[in-house]
């Protein structure tokens, strides 16, 4: 049987602008739906895994869209809500060249933010789950999407589910009164898995050290429970250019994949997202080494499909990981 992820977190609708033109040019978009953790789950639905995704809609024809997105994706919509509210937007202008890619976002006061969430069965929610994936963009929006979370890593955590996070520090997303290091060491202390960069264990976890090692120790440390975190690093030439590897800490020592160098950028959304993704498919399939290099090179291919998600098989992840049918027409 399948392994099963559940996630949780807001999805937006994104409008892009066609080809490579800048927002103030536009007189058409291009309407999709993306979200960190839901980026994930549909990852990992084309990987084969089963995947179910938590949120609230607006109760109108948009949040009747993106349902349907995800249905589309093969991600179960079982625990999704509609209620009051709008749903929040984010503008892509897609950079070439030495011109940087631009974001706009425009989700305040959204349906998800005021969720409380009351009447869902974490019981159901989390029946014959193997892993839940969130993000730090969640608790970041709201109080209420804050509590729903800590009450969502409770009941994963009593039912011995493995549990991921994000930590994704955004500086302007805590506008409610609370900042970071008031919420997030709570949520992870029942993480088994972080993604964490300098400014997150600083931001998020008040670890103000230089090296990212030490920071890795001092973190296991203070939250006991995680057993690997990890990374990508990235170096951009332009925005249609980069280089990209990526970094796991097992707690002993630190892995390295190889280094993916990626020209002609089509979209770069969503690109840490597949990481993720295929690090927790491959922890949950291989030995970490091979893991990390499925996860590096599965967020490689993710610059070349547009949207959000990354909408590759296993084989083709696995084939670049080879080097196998890299570039070639297949028939």
């Amino acid at each position: 049987m399948s392994k099963k992820i559940t996630t949780i977190g807001e999805i937006m609708m994104r409008l892009t602008t066609p080809g490579h033109e800048r927002i103030f040019q536009a007189d058409s978009y291009m309407v999709n739906f993306g979200g960190a953790e839901a980026n994930v789950a549909i990852s990992l639905a084309q990987l084969g895994m089963q995947a179910a995704h938590v949120t609230a809609f607006p109760d109108n024809d948009l949040g009747e869209k993106a349902i349907s997105y995800l249905r589309k994706m093969n991600i179960s919509t079982t625990h999704i809500y509609k209620t009051s509210g709008r749903m929040g937007l984010y503008f892509l202008e897609n950079g070439t060249m030495q011109r940087a890619s631009k974001i706009i976002y425009d989700r305040f006061d959204s349906a998800f933010a005021h969720f409380k969430g009351d009447d869902i069965d974490w019981e159901k929610v989390f029946e014959n789950v193997d892993w839940f994936h969130w993000t730090g963009i969640t608790p970041a929006i709201s109080q209420h999407a804050a509590d729903l979370l800590l009450k969502a890593l409770k009941k994963a955590q009593e039912k011995g589910i493995k549990i991921s996070g994000d930590i994704n520090y955004r500086r302007n997303l805590w506008q409610y009164g609370k900042g970071p290091l008031d919420i997030m060491p709570e949520l992870i202390r029942y993480c088994d898995l972080i993604v964490a960069d300098k400014s997150d264990f600083e931001n998020c976890m008040d670890i103000q050290v230089s090296d990212w090692a030490d920071a890795c120790f001092q973190a296991k440390k203070d939250f006991p429970k995680i057993k690997w975190i990890t990374k990508t690093k990235r170096e951009s030439i332009s925005a249609s250019h980069n280089k990209l590897k990526g970094v796991l800490w097992n707690g002993n020592e630190i892995l390295q994949s190889k280094t993916y160098e990626i020209t002609h950028i089509v979209d770069r959304i969503g690109g840490g997202d597949a990481f993720m993704a295929g690090l927790i498919y491959g922890l949950l399939h291989f030995d970490e080494e091979k893991a990390l290099e499925f996860a590096t090179a599965a967020s490689v291919l993710k610059h070349g499909i547009p949207g959000d998600a990354n909408l590759v098989s296993e084989n083709e992840i696995l084939d670049l990981v080879h080097e196998k049918n890299v570039g070639k027409l297949l028939r």
